[in-house]
């Protein structure tokens, strides 16, 4: 400003407006200052529109931000090979749900809804989801045939109806508000996929119109309060506030509080394990927008309850459909593996905590693999943690699917689809969160495996990490960091809680690899092109010990076909083998998958002593074949120290009451369970 002009205009204005304007120079000035440092605050690198009160600890990346390599590269594409990618050739209720007819198939009705929308809507799920992280234009171009006509329905049909859309006005309910909740996820996932703003403005047209009262959060039956997942979402991209508004009214039901209250104080009901599994994540679902921390203790009590009463050694609890205890021979259905990663996923990005990786990666390594052939080609419905035979759990079950769910099918169980649909989301949701932004503008690695992520870093500069490691077949990760420029962020690798010697190096000089309080080493410096960052994660054999509980006495209508004694209580010792996030198992060689070889011997007690924490197990390692396939002649194998005894193990009662008198001291060598299709890896134990 010219200093000759400022006495003219201070001579010209009365004192009490020249105090005005100091106080109105002030204040600007301090509205300045405020904007000026408010802008000094970098913008959070994938925060959506609307953010919750409880910011989450972890920020998904869009679908196709990680790709996978090596072993996991070519268990995905087998995945695209087999059931995954011609889904829609083996069944009309693949081929034909949600185009608005009856299809002809078990609980079908005349209007095209019932039965095949859930299952069909599973599989178009992760098929694009696996489309996305393959980038195989292909499979989303026949994924995309099925969902664009969903979409473009809503659009075309009058205001409020459902992706239902071939029935103007409908108003889902029960079952089919459950059905209509898996598809809720694909059509995010198209979204998040392709940014295309039509998919979104779908989702708001239906959700912002939605019935308040979805239904329970009981475990008999499936519940249309599932739809939270895809309401949530469909709030924070878009910020249209009659979505998060009917969210928020949905879980103030009464008796829906109730049981929220319940949980959070330990007190379940033992029902079907895929409801149960995906009701106990809503609550925390909604605690961050709410804040409600009662909210977020109802899933964490629900999570620990399952921990003490229903969990088996590889990561799931049981549910044959039903909750049944610790056993044996107890069995999970694949829904439940979709389910429990699902939970734990969303736990993951609401809090943070690297336990809930370690949880992740048991599951998906060992119960993700086990019920899937090879090639991918056919699946199980149920799996249990020994199998000594196709029909090796009880045959007189009158309920679906009968003794026909251990047997791997095309179709899995042929008369009821939910899990051969449901499988194929377990690959492409563990790829899409091995690796997620933080709120310092970081990225993590929340979940280990070989593969490339290509994301924003720092100052939204595009950066790339390739992670080479056989993992967890292998303890060394790699990663090889490339930024477009050379930024400074913060970079996150988790420690597992099973790790107690983690050794890191950042270009070759090695760096303390003392993990927070939420299982994480955090690495803040100026990345250049090519730096590399070496994680060692040393695994030592551990020793699970427990014992094996009755059947629910709340189950026995369920289980009307079970002896009685499986309801008495019982304590029957047991052992499995971890090393790293692997279970092992004593392998039965498979001609197929459904029949074991005649020669098998099994027989066998772990012979362990409790004061050893590695109970002397050796380890064998051979180098990774060139194809992947789960092979039984798997490149880890540990060897173990048994005794040889008589056992004739039955349904009723699937291992001793008493540890064992061995006949003979052998070696045994165990393989990693999901190597397996027939096995034992619940030990009986000796003296």
């Amino acid at each position: 400003m010219n200093r000759a002009f400022q006495p003219s205009v201070a001579h010209r204005w009365p004192v009490a407006s020249r105090i005005l304007v100091v106080i109105f120079l002030a204040a600007g000035l301090a509205l300045l200052v405020s904007v000026t440092a408010q802008a000094a605050e970098p913008p959070v690198n994938y925060a959506r529109v609307c953010e919750p009160q409880v910011p989450p600890a972890f920020l998904p990346l869009p679908p196709g931000s990680v790709e996978p390599a090596g072993w996991l590269r070519d268990w995905a594409v087998a995945a695209r090979n087999g059931i995954t990618g011609h889904l829609d050739e083996d069944h009309a209720v693949f081929a034909d749900a949600w185009k608005g007819f009856q299809i002809k198939a078990p609980n079908a009705a005349a209007d095209g809804t019932g039965w095949p929308l859930e299952q069909c809507a599973y599989w178009l799920d992760g098929a694009l989801r696996l489309g996305f992280v393959l980038h195989d234009e292909a499979l989303v171009k026949k994924i995309r045939a099925r969902l664009d006509p969903v979409v473009d329905g809503v659009h075309e049909a009058d205001f409020g109806t459902s992706f239902i859309h071939w029935k103007p006005g409908y108003k889902p309910e029960d079952f089919n508000s459950w059905a209509h909740s898996q598809l809720g996820r694909a059509l995010v996932a198209l979204y998040l996929g392709t940014g295309e703003r039509r998919v979104l403005d779908a989702l708001v047209k239906v959700y912002a119109d939605y019935p308040v009262n979805m239904g329970t959060t009981h475990f008999q039956g499936v519940s249309g309060l599932c739809n939270l997942e895809a309401m949530l979402e469909t709030y924070s991209l878009s910020g249209d506030r009659r979505v998060l508004d009917r969210a928020l009214a949905a879980v103030a039901q009464p008796s829906v509080v109730a049981d929220f209250q319940a949980w959070g104080e330990g007190r379940l009901e033992p029902g079907h394990m895929v409801i149960l599994y995906e009701n106990i994540r809503l609550p925390a679902l909604v605690y961050p927008w709410s804040g409600d921390q009662r909210q977020l203790q109802a899933t964490q009590g629900a999570l620990k309850w399952l921990d003490e009463n229903h969990m088996l050694p590889y990561g799931v609890a049981s549910g044959e459909e039903f909750a049944s205890g610790v056993g044996a021979f107890r069995k999970t259905e694949t829904c439940d593996v979709t389910a429990m990663l699902l939970a734990h996923s969303w736990m993951y990005r609401i809090q943070g905590h690297g336990d809930f990786g370690d949880r992740m990666e048991r599951a998906f390594f060992n119960a993700g693999a086990a019920p899937i052939a090879r090639d991918w080609q056919t699946m199980c419905y149920y799996q249990s943690p020994n199998r000594l035979r196709s029909d090796s759990l009880p045959c007189e079950q009158p309920k679906c699917p009968g003794p026909e769910g251990v047997r791997f099918h095309r179709l899995g169980c042929p008369s009821v689809l939910c899990c051969v649909g449901a499988v194929n989301r377990i690959i492409p949701n563990y790829i899409m969160h091995m690796w997620m932004a933080t709120r310092d503008n970081g990225l993590a690695a929340t979940l280990y495996g070989p593969g490339t992520v290509s994301a924003l870093a720092g100052p939204r500069v595009p950066v790339k990490l390739t992670t080479t490691t056989d993992y967890p077949f292998d303890e060394m990760i790699r990663v090889r960091v490339e930024p477009e420029q050379a930024v400074e962020f913060p970079l996150y690798l988790r420690i597992p809680g099973w790790c107690q010697h983690a050794r890191l190096t950042v270009a070759g000089a090695p760096l303390p690899a003392t993990p927070d309080n939420h299982g994480f080493v955090r690495i803040v410096r100026t990345w250049s092109q090519g730096d590399v960052v070496e994680l060692q994660l040393p695994m030592t054999p551990r020793v699970l010990r427990g014992f094996e509980t009755p059947f629910p006495e709340a189950n026995r209508g369920y289980f009307a076909f079970e002896p009685d004694s499986v309801f008495q209580p019982r304590r029957l010792p047991y052992a499995s083998v971890l090393y790293g996030p692997l279970l092992f198992a004593l392998p039965i060689r498979d001609v197929d998958p459904n029949t074991p070889a005649d020669d098998a011997k099994w027989q066998y007690a772990l012979d362990i002593s409790a004061s050893q924490r590695d109970g002397g197990i050796q380890v064998a390692r051979r180098p990774m074949p060139a194809h992947w396939d789960w092979p039984l002649d798997a490149p880890l194998m540990l060897n173990a120290p048994a005794q040889a005894f008589t056992w004739q193990p039955t349904d009723a009662q699937a291992l001793p009451g008493q540890p064992v008198i061995g006949d003979t001291t052998e070696t045994i060598r165990l393989v990693p369970y999901g190597c397996t299709k027939f096995r034992i890896s619940m030990f009986p134990v000796t003296q």
